[in-house]
């Protein structure tokens, strides 16, 4: 949708579709990999995109098969983030006449290979300058090159413009290591079998690290590592997978986990804890367990797939397909509201069997059950948050109904960031106000929300209401919607607030009279603090 004379505005739905499309839906993964950049969000679109960049399925990483078993499960678009603990780069040794110029990798790993290549092409032997090529390939003495940088015209002169150690902070590859040798490095020779060029391999004094603990999934705030890498970044559900095979994640984490969900419009898929070893089990587990949040979901029992490099049939966690089974039903179901049941696909098995009534017993205290075949004896059971059992609000304890405010939530604060930067005033407000309106008719006219009439069903309110003078002078601009998620004329409702140094949408509670758009009704009558 474009206002005349104002932005574009499309909140993530392309207008020339006559039912909604929302982008496929993203999910995030934080945990230990084979190599790969750490703790960034990296885009994977496929397994084979995965192993390219993170080394594919590794034994010491259960997050490598949750990954595989996403993208076999359905599921079309990942955010990878690797974490580590310990371990170091592999080193590169330049030889420079008796001395030598030493880089250090910047990706810890035994299987991260580089390699590095001098040479004085253009450069005049008093210069004292030199060219660098650093190249990382796909393993040791291949030519399958998966990234490289070139700095030409190098010095190790500390006054340059062009000293090395100061070129080399703007690469991703590798550093410089002190001290460096009094000369620039010796020319590379020809390659091995005729190659021109030819290439210094690192040394094998990478390493992996042990194995991860709950510190390093979930990282620092302030340095954005571990799952704080994922501030900022648009994913709807978030995976992290157990530690290893033997050991789960901590309460903290999913406690920290959960919190990042909630700012950022997200569901985090839990894993059932490995000593569930069935049903009633579970249950009697779920009656004392310290976790709920209506920004999670989980679903059990974990699963039993073919393990590629055991060779047999191996117990897995359940996040990963799981995912890709949500995000697969998202995809196809762009307007939501579905109870289909989380029907596994071939090669994966549920490690225990679940009994129909089982199934409804778990569900009412907040486990989902995920089903080898389709039942066509019982009907489906609504798949629930693990605010069930808990102190959340009842509409938040259905799946469905939870995931789609989540959704458009997420897509009304990013689709109305623009107007921060317009002027604060009813002109952009009525902008604003009309293009919401507009774009969760669509989802009304999906049947997405209970109700019969528009007034029902959803309101926008973004006028001196919400917008007072004192939070125009501090240039914030506030944006009020509602919608009836779950039953007519009852709005589960967020204050969207935009500033030019942060962006958020926050649930509030509010005034029925609320609901009507008069904009003769005085701030205090919307909402309720």
């Amino acid at each position: 949708m474009v206002a005349e004379g104002g932005p574009s505005f499309s909140l993530e739905y392309d207008e020339t579709e006559t039912a909604a499309t929302p982008r496929p839906p993203v999910t995030a993964f934080v945990g230990r990999t084979l190599k790969g950049p750490l703790s960034r969000a990296v885009p994977v679109a496929s397994f084979t995109e995965f192993q390219q960049i993170f080394g594919g399925l590794w034994q010491p990483s259960s997050l490598s098969y949750a990954v595989e078993q996403f993208f076999a499960s359905g599921g079309g678009q990942a955010l990878v983030v690797r974490v580590a603990n310990g371990g170091h780069a592999p080193t590169v040794t330049l030889p420079s006449g008796s001395e030598a110029l030493r880089l250090a990798g910047l990706q810890p790993g035994s299987r991260e290979y580089l390699r590095a290549s001098v040479d004085y092409d253009g450069i005049a032997e008093s210069e004292g300058l030199f060219n660098l090529v650093l190249q990382r390939v796909r393993a040791a003495g291949s030519e399958r090159v998966e990234d490289q940088e070139i700095f030409r015209r190098v010095s190790l002169q500390t006054d340059s413009e062009r000293f090395i150690v100061d070129v080399l902070q703007r690469s991703q590859l590798a550093r410089v290591v002190a001290p460096l040798p009094q000369r620039r490095p010796d020319r590379t020779g020809p390659g091995a079998g005729g190659f021109t060029v030819g290439y210094v391999a690192s040394n094998s004094d990478g390493d992996d690290g042990g194995p991860i603990t709950d510190y390093d999934v979930i990282g620092s705030a302030a340095d954005g590592t571990g799952m704080f890498a994922l501030r900022g970044e648009a994913f709807d559900f978030l995976c992290v997978p157990p530690l290893s095979r033997e050991h789960d994640v901590g309460l903290g984490t999913l406690l920290v986990a959960a919190r990042l969900c909630r700012e950022c419009h997200a569901l985090l898929i839990v894993d059932p804890p490995s000593d569930w070893a069935g049903p009633q089990e579970a249950l009697e587990a779920m009656r004392n367990w310290p976790f709920r949040s209506d920004h999670a979901v989980l679903y059990y029992p974990r699963l039993r797939a073919f393990d590629r490099l055991r060779g047999r049939l191996e117990t897995f966690a359940s996040c990963g397909a799981a995912a890709g089974l949500l995000a697969r039903a998202e995809a196809h179901r762009p307007l939501g509201g579905s109870d289909e049941e989380a029907v596994l696909r071939a090669g994966l098995l549920p490690a225990v069997e679940v009994s129909p009534a089982q199934r409804v017993r778990l569900a009412q205290v907040g486990i989902n059950t995920l089903v080898a075949v389709r039942s066509l004896d019982t009907p489906p059971v609504s798949a629930r948050t693990l605010a069930t059992g808990g102190s959340g609000s009842p509409d938040w304890r259905f799946l469905s109904a939870r995931r789609l405010a989540l959704r458009i939530a997420a897509s009304v604060e990013r689709g109305t960031r623009w107007m921060v930067f317009e002027q604060n005033a009813p002109v952009t407000w009525a902008r604003g106000r009309s293009l919401v309106a507009a774009y969760l008719a669509r989802f009304a006219a999906g049947g997405a929300f209970a109700g019969a009439s528009a007034e029902e069903r959803y309101f926008v309110v973004c006028d001196e209401r919400v917008n007072q003078p004192d939070s125009v002078a501090s240039g914030r601009v506030n944006l009020l919607f509602g919608i009836a998620a779950r039953r007519a004329g009852e709005f589960d409702t967020w204050l969207v607030s935009h500033q030019p140094a942060a962006s958020r949408a926050r649930p509030v509670s509010v005034n029925r009279l609320a609901t009507r758009l008069s904009s003769e009704l005085p701030a205090e009558a919307v909402m309720r603090h």
